[in-house]
């Protein structure tokens, strides 16, 4: 009996504590909604940002944040699924691999902001690519590469051996194994850490004050030269994002309705991760389904 009454007491204690952070949680997502979502229009979302007059959109900054997605993840994912696969499937344990663990786990607990001033002393003064969209995704790549790299390490390790043993039995070689078996079976975990790091990317501000810049130049849709900075395509251009623009507007306060532009940017952004973080855990479910039934 006294056995059962301390479970009962320590299972209540840990839904408590459980209710408690999610109340939380959904408190703050419920208040950034509330004062953001009254300020949203299509002329919000589409419209160019005023730096001295109300009526401001974020047009550009929205545009800026998922270009600066894609050309993150361009960088990233084929680096972190090279180190994942290495990793799980070739690395053997050793000092050189401790060192590489070791380094990846650095890397991973660095803070934003240290990873903001590396990118600008090394992409963006260093390399000379100044304040630009190329800087930030350089800079993003090494704030998101761990993680993404052990993501890809462990939906590798989590796919049973006798898949790998059924691939080696039928002929094929190690790599051939790793291409066509291993990976297609892990490649719900590998898709869903993917579509996370996304939405840790789009609401990052820290590392991208300093790497791609803090002003959103105007856009020719008509010039599509990759290395005009008016260029909507051009890596080499000042990208202000959707964080680093409601970021500015709270710190400098030039603009007059600066509390509504800042609420509804606030409110965008985070409806944005949300679709990110649900879609991730929707996409998961489906791949594995569809892999399963195959």
């Amino acid at each position: 009996m006294h056995a059962k009454k301390l479970d009962k007491l320590a299972t209540s204690i840990l839904y408590t504590i459980a209710g408690i952070i999610v109340t939380i949680l959904a408190s703050l997502i419920l208040y950034i909604l509330v004062r953001g979502l009254p300020h949203i229009s299509w002329s919000f979302l589409t419209g160019k940002s005023s730096s001295y007059q109300a009526g401001g959109g974020i047009g550009i900054q929205l545009y800026n944040s998922f270009f600066l997605l894609v050309i993150t993840l361009i960088i990233s994912v084929p680096l972190s699924m090279g180190a994942g696969v290495y990793l799980s499937e070739y690395a053997k344990k050793g000092p050189v691999t401790n060192f590489i663990r070791t380094c990846i786990e650095i890397l991973s607990s660095l803070p934003s902001v240290v990873v903001g001033l590396f990118g600008y002393l090394i992409f963006v003064v260093q390399f000379e690519y100044g304040f630009s969209i190329i800087s930030g995704a350089l800079a993003l790549t090494v704030f998101n590469l761990p993680q993404m790299t052990r993501n890809v390490e462990d939906s590798l390790r989590h796919v049973h051996h006798t898949q790998r043993e059924a691939g080696l039995a039928l002929g094929i070689s190690r790599w051939e194994t790793v291409i066509h078996v291993v990976i297609p079976e892990a490649l719900p975990g590998i898709v869903t850490g993917i579509v996370l790091a996304s939405g840790r990317i789009f609401g990052e501000a820290a590392a991208l004050i300093y790497t791609a810049g803090q002003s959103a130049p105007a856009l020719d849709w008509s010039n599509w030269n990759i290395f005009s900075i008016t260029s909507p395509i051009s890596i080499f251009r000042q990208a202000e994002t959707l964080a680093v623009h409601i970021w500015k507007v709270n710190s400098e306060g030039t603009i007059p309705d600066a509390t509504a532009v800042s609420a509804g940017s606030a409110a965008v952004l985070l409806i944005f991760i949300l679709i990110f973080n649900f879609g991730a855990r929707k996409l998961g479910s489906y791949l594995h389904k569809k892999l399963t039934s195959a």
